[in-house]
């Protein structure tokens, strides 16, 4: 964790540098909100298993400031159901919100921290005969950082593809506790 993290000051502090490098040789921009550089995208994710299930859907809209920044907000909505070996059938669902602040330190390469919050709730399910338990509903704060690549499909759209890390590792994070690869597009 104190590499990733490591990782995300160097890279902050090489695209602060590289800013002010070329503070003076960048066209004046227009001031004012310029909704050309709006965009709007997130992620999708579907798992279908004989014994799990993953659905995530996760739209997010933003505004592009200058060519290395980009900050904005988005919604959380997922559901995980997994059977173990004894046939005892989890499922937690996740709603929420999130932020997240992007550092573009070249063209095709970004930093991301994304802070959110989600309500969690589930149950457990026995095979035989014994009640369902249901899961206490709590809220659950993450902190994902990380970083990858941006990949340009024509026009303002762009693929992104990221590794990420929950650096808070709270017990029911939606994340677990290793780096995810997430695939995201934004248009």
């Amino acid at each position: 964790m104190k590499r990733i993290l490591t990782l995300l000051f160097l890279c902050g502090a090489m695209v602060w540098q590289s800013a002010s490098a070329q503070e003076g040789q960048e066209q004046p921009e227009k001031k004012g909100f310029d909704k050309s550089k709006l965009f709007f995208g997130g992620n999708f994710g579907l798992g279908l298993g004989s014994r799990s299930t993953s659905v995530i859907v996760s739209p997010q809209a933003g505004y592009r400031f200058n060519d290395h920044f980009a900050a904005g907000a988005g919604v959380n909505l997922n559901y995980y159901s997994f059977k173990d070996f004894t046939d005892i059938r989890t499922s937690y669902g996740y709603t929420g919100l999130n932020v997240f602040g992007r550092i573009y330190p070249v063209s095709y390469l970004l930093v991301q921290a994304q802070p959110e919050m989600n309500y969690s709730w589930g149950s457990v399910k026995y095979p035989d005969n014994h009640p369902v338990d249901k899961l206490k509903g709590q809220f659950v704060p993450s902190l994902l950082l990380g970083g990858g690549a941006v990949i340009p499909t024509g026009g303002n759209g762009a693929l992104l593809l990221m590794i990420q890390y929950d650096v808070l590792q709270e017990s029911r994070s939606p994340y677990g506790n290793k780096a995810f690869f997430s695939m995201g597009y934004n248009f």
